[in-house]
This record gives C-alpha cells, sequence and structure tokens, in this order.
C-alpha cells in the first residue's frame, strides 16, 4: 500500500442556502408590517420593480379549492350568513338629489383660486388628520406651574421637579440630593413639592404610593383616621388580611368595606394616563367567514398583502440599450424582482394553505368555543398539508386571523394534550378555560381548593395532576384558595 496525493472524482447531493432562498425563508417568517417594510426597501433600491396601482377585483362568488375548509355547517348557518350580507342582486336605484352634494361657491367653502376644490375625491386626509393631538403631561403641568408660582426662584424649583418626574407620576428623587444639586435649602423644595401635590391629577409629585392616596383621599375630604391607619398598613390590604386591618383601623366589616372600596377608586398612578402609546391595531392576515352553503371561507386579507410586479417594458428597454458594465447590474436587478414577487406569491399560498388546515381541525372551537379546542401540534399540519415542521413554524409566527369569534394569532390554536381518563385527550388551553370558568362561578362560602378543582376536572374526564392545576391558577393570575377566601370575605 503506497501512500500520496490522488485526485478523486464524486458526486454529492448538498443543500446550498442561496440568497434567495434565504431571503424566502426571512419573508416567511416576517409579520405583515414587516414585509410592508421590506418591499419599501426593496421597491427605493430596485428600479424594475413597481407598485401595483391596478384595482383589486372583488372575491369570487365559489372560492377557490385551497381557500375553502369542506365542514359540515350547522342548519341555521346560510341564514345567519344571509342575515349579516348586503342584497347585491340588483344596482342602487337612482341617486336623489336632494341628498346630492352639490359644489358651490363661496358659501361652501370653495374659493377659485384659492387652492380649494369642488369635490373630496382628492382628499385622502381621515379622521386621524383632523383630531388635535393630545397633550403631553410634561406640558400639562407647565401651564399649572406658570399660573400657581410668581417666585422666579420657586417656579425654578417646580420647573426641575417636572423635570424628574416618572411617566407614572411619581417623583423618586429625595428633598435632600434636590436640595445638593440645586444649592438650596430643602425646606423649600418641600414647600414648593406640597403645592404641586395638588396639581391635576391630584397625587402627582408623591414620593411613595401611600402619600399619593393619602392626597387624593384629602382632596375629598376622605382622610380621616382610620382610613390613615389603612395606608400605614397597605401591605395588609394587599395581602388581604381583614382581620388585621379591622383591628389595626379599629372599624367593623362593613366600615372596612367601604374603605377599601374608596381606596380601590383611587389612581396610584395618576400620570400612567399620560404620554400612553396608543395601542396598534392588529391586522389580520386571513379573513374568515362561514359559507352558506357550510364549512368556512377563507381569504388571505388584500390590505397586508404587498402588490409588486417587474416592469418588463423597462426592463427589456433598458437592457437593449445598456452598455455592457451596466447590463450586469439590470440583468441582476431583474433576477432579483422576479424572485421577490415569486416569493411573495409563495408566502401568501402557504399562509392560506396551514390557515385552511388549522381552520379544518379547529372546527369544534369556531362553532363551540375555547372548551372544544382540540389538542393541535405543528407535526400534525406539518403532515397534513406536506410541509415542514419548521415551515409551519415560521408560518404561524406573528400571523393572525380574524374569525367570527374574534382576532387570534395562529400560534394560539397550537395547544399541548393532556390524557384523559376515558382515553381522549383534552386542549391544555380548553383546561385553563375551565379552571378560570369555575373559579368565577364559585360563591363565597365555597371556594375551591386545588385538589377540588382537581376531583372535578377528573369527573368531566381530565386526568390531570394537582401541581398542573396550581401552574395552570398562577399562569392564569388566579390567587390561592386562601387568598381567594379573604378576598370574598368581606365584599368591598
Amino acid at each position: 500500500m503506497t501512500l500520496g496525493p490522488r485526485l478523486d472524482l464524486r458526486q454529492t447531493q448538498s443543500l446550498v442556502m442561496t440568497p434567495q432562498l434565504r431571503q424566502a425563508i426571512k419573508l416567511l417568517q416576517f409579520s405583515n408590517m414587516e414585509v410592508a417594510a421590506f418591499v419599501e426597501e426593496e421597491l427605493e433600491r430596485n428600479p424594475l420593480l413597481e407598485r401595483d396601482e391596478s384595482p383589486e377585483s372583488g372575491p369570487p362568488e365559489r372560492p377557490a379549492p385551497d381557500q375553502v375548509a369542506p365542514l359540515p355547517a350547522p342548519a341555521d348557518a346560510a341564514e345567519a350568513v344571509n342575515s349579516d350580507c348586503l342584497p347585491t342582486e340588483a344596482p342602487l336605484e337612482a341617486p336623489d338629489y336632494a341628498e346630492t352634494y352639490d359644489p358651490g361657491g363661496a358659501g361652501d367653502g370653495v374659493m377659485p383660486g384659492r387652492g380649494g376644490s369642488a369635490s373630496f375625491e382628492d382628499d385622502d386626509r381621515t379622521i386621524e388628520d383632523y383630531a388635535a393631538p393630545g397633550r403631553t403631561l410634561r406640558e400639562h403641568l407647565g401651564e399649572q406651574l406658570r399660573l400657581s408660582f410668581d417666585d422666579p426662584t420657586e417656579r425654578l424649583i417646580a420647573a426641575h421637579l417636572v423635570a424628574l418626574l416618572e411617566p407614572s407620576g411619581r417623583l423618586l428623587v429625595g428633598n435632600d440630593t434636590l436640595a445638593a444639586a440645586m444649592g438650596t435649602d430643602p425646606e423649600k423644595i418641600e414647600r414648593v413639592r406640597q403645592r404641586m401635590l395638588r396639581f391635576d391629577p391630584t397625587g402627582m409629585f408623591a414620593h411613595d404610593l401611600r402619600e399619593c392616596l393619602a392626597v387624593q383621599l384629602a382632596e375629598k375630604n376622605r382622610l380621616d383616621p382610620a382610613m390613615q391607619a389603612m395606608l400605614d398598613n397597605l401591605e395588609l390590604l394587599a395581602r388581604h388580611d381583614h382581620k388585621r386591618l379591622m383591628a389595626a383601623c379599629g372599624v367593623d366589616a362593613a366600615d372596612l368595606a367601604d374603605m377599601i372600596a374608596e381606596i380601590r377608586r383611587l389612581d396610584p398612578k395618576p400620570g400612567a394616563s399620560f404620554d400612553a402609546t396608543p395601542p396598534q391595531p392588529v391586522m389580520p392576515d386571513v379573513l374568515m367567514r362561514p359559507d352558506p352553503e357550510g364549512g368556512w371561507l377563507l381569504e388571505l386579507n388584500p390590505e397586508t398583502m404587498p402588490r409588486v410586479l417587474v416592469n418588463q417594458g423597462f426592463s427589456a428597454q433598458a437592457l437593449t440599450r445598456a452598455k455592457r458594465e451596466d447590463r450586469a447590474f439590470l440583468t441582476e436587478k431583474l433576477q432579483t424582482a422576479n424572485w421577490l414577487v415569486k416569493s411573495l406569491q409563495q408566502r401568501a399560498q402557504t399562509i392560506l394553505k396551514v390557515a385552511s388546515e388549522i381552520v379544518r381541525q379547529q372546527d369544534a372551537f369556531f362553532r363551540h368555543g375555547v372548551g372544544h379546542l382540540r389538542p393541535l401540534i405543528l407535526r400534525d399540519i406539518a403532515a397534513a398539508v406536506e410541509m415542514h415542521e419548521s415551515t409551519v413554524s415560521r408560518v404561524t409566527a406573528h400571523k393572525y386571523i380574524a374569525t367570527p369569534r374574534g382576532i387570534f394569532e395562529l400560534k394560539y390554536f397550537f395547544t399541548t394534550a393532556i390524557a384523559g381518563t376515558g382515553g381522549e385527550s383534552h386542549s391544555a388551553e380548553a383546561v385553563r378555560h375551565r379552571i378560570r370558568a369555575m373559579v368565577d362561578a364559585e360563591k363565597p362560602d365555597e371556594i375551591l381548593s386545588d385538589d377540588a378543582i382537581v376531583l372535578i376536572l377528573r369527573r368531566e374526564g381530565v386526568d390531570i395532576a394537582r401541581r398542573t392545576v396550581a401552574k395552570y391558577r398562577e399562569a392564569l393570575r388566579i390567587p390561592s384558595s386562601v387568598q381567594r377566601k379573604r378576598e370574598k370575605a368581606i365584599p368591598a
């Protein structure tokens, strides 16, 4: 046997992650907002891409095969759908001229030569453009500051306190620290702060929760010695230790209930209502509605699907007239544009295919509610649609579906299975829903412990352990049976 270098020719198969393949995978796991931002960047970067401005065609009378989940519908499904739909058989009647807008002259606010328009067709503004912007917390306090202090020194201290204010309305910096930083007396800072405690909303600039609540109670003339004793024992109130609270405040059960109700009506964070970022509405990727002939109809939301196309005419002219060094650039951009359009189409088809299979397997949930949600894992959907589990995971991440029961993330329908006593498994989400329903329906003198919940669930066919019930209860933020008994002992 001799040792030495030699050349061998071998043929093997391997998966190469090309940039185009990485882009397709990235688009698949993007949310609709991320896809829209990515497409906007490509439109600016690629001269051969353009936005599809053609009018969208209406929904077809009969859905495509991949848009329908052929499921049996209840007998009244068609009637329910027909009652909610507008008639589309006949066109509208001739317009009533009494309800027709007649663009006039100066009386209608349209002045020729002043940039006005006689119609509203070109006005794409919405109601949000006309709404007055909300004032920030510091602007609201700054107006009160200028009206409350005449002394320049006090006004400077007050402005410094406003700058140090927390978003919740709390002032966490002590008077001694502020006095050392500003070169003044702590007593002067305290005098200014005491006046600012009565600013609107009441309770701002408090050092802690106790002071914040005390100022609000004093504003309502409700800060009596019993209420002051309750504020001194807020830790007992947090633990719902009503017996020790009654002893500390010197009141009976009825008076304690009134005091607790008064405390609950206060605002522990008076500054939180300002500068709050408005919640962004969720835009569903898939729209779902009942089929009058049975089953469910699914379609992609056109508002979340970017519509781009390749400018074939411009690309053909540019390639024929381009120089040798520019032709390679245009060829690369043309390939990128074609791949992007193909990737977006494939992404839309994959989302619709996976969503249709989820709806088919969770049909009982859409018809009867959370209690009928069945266990489902990624492997079940992947085997049904003949895809890999990782692909299904990317498709269901940050994708939402609008159903007759509300808007849900596709990930919501994947829950673990809990074994049943009769052989049939139960969804963990359905079990959590059942635990919440049992706790909400319990009476003050019949508080259910975790062991009692386990017995009830086992009688209903759910084989569950006590520690699992405790874990689900804590995830639902339900207090223990001892704490619930304390809460319901005195109705506050």
